[in-house]
C-alpha cells in the first residue's frame, strides 16, 4: 500500500502528484459508494504500463480541510510481474524475458543478446539504446548471455554474439545476427509494417 497525493476537482477527475510518478496523469473516476465519510474511487489507468490496473479509496477525516479539494488517497497499485519501460533498453533476465515479452501484447520487442566480454556488443549498444529512444512503439530488452541465463539463450538459439531477436505475438519472426546496425533496422522496419 503506498501513499498518493491527489487534487481532486468538481468536475469529478484527479491528478496525481507523487514525487515518484514521472508525470502527472489525469485520471476520471466515478465514486462507487459514498457512505459518511468516505467513499471509494474505482480507476483503470496507466500509470506504470498498459497492463496496469488501479484502484483507489478515498477517505475523508473530519480535521481535513475540503474547501480546497485535497485529499490524501491510499492506493493499491496493482502491477503484475516485471515490466519494461518504453524508451529505453531494459536489461531481462532468464525470470524476467518472458513475462515482459507476454505482457508487451501486440508491440513488436526486439531482444539484444549480447556478452560483458564481446567487443561488438559493446560498439552496437549505443545504437541500440537510440534505436529504442527513436522506435516509442517497439519494447527493447536486452539479454547478458552468461551462465545464469545460458538456459534462455539456449531456447533462443543464440549461436554468435551480439544476436537480435525480433518477436511479434511472443514469438520470433526475425533474427540479425552480429553488429549489423543497417540490417537490424531494416528488421524492425520490416516487422512494424506488417
Amino acid at each position: 500500500m503506498s501513499l498518493i497525493h491527489f487534487s481532486i476537482s468538481p468536475t469529478t477527475s484527479v491528478r496525481s502528484s507523487p514525487s515518484f510518478f514521472p508525470s502527472s496523469p489525469l485520471h476520471s473516476f466515478v465514486p462507487s459508494s459514498v457512505a459518511k465519510d468516505s467513499f471509494s474511487i474505482s480507476s483503470s489507468s496507466k500509470l506504470f504500463n498498459s497492463s496496469s490496473r488501479s484502484r483507489f479509496s478515498l477517505y475523508f477525516k473530519d480535521d481535513v480541510k475540503r474547501s480546497g479539494w485535497v485529499f490524501t488517497v491510499r492506493s493499491s497499485l496493482d502491477t503484475v510481474g516485471p515490466t519494461a519501460t518504453v524508451g529505453q533498453v531494459t536489461e531481462v533476465t532468464k525470470d524476467t524475458f518472458w513475462p515482459i515479452v507476454n505482457s508487451a501484447g501486440e508491440k513488436i520487442v526486439v531482444l539484444d543478446m549480447y556478452t560483458q566480454w564481446c567487443g561488438p556488443c559493446k560498439v552496437i549498444a549505443p545504437k541500440f539504446k537510440d534505436l529504442s529512444e527513436k522506435y516509442l512503439d517497439v519494447v527493447f530488452l536486452k539479454l547478458d548471455c552468461n551462465q545464469d541465463n545460458k538456459p534462455l539463450a539456449k531456447e533462443l538459439g543464440i549461436r554468435v554474439v551480439p544476436t537480435f531477436k525480433i518477436l511479434k505475438d511472443s514469438k520470433i519472426v526475425k533474427e540479425v545476427t552480429g553488429a549489423k546496425f543497417d540490417d537490424l533496422v531494416a528488421a524492425i522496419e520490416a516487422v512494424r509494417s506488417s
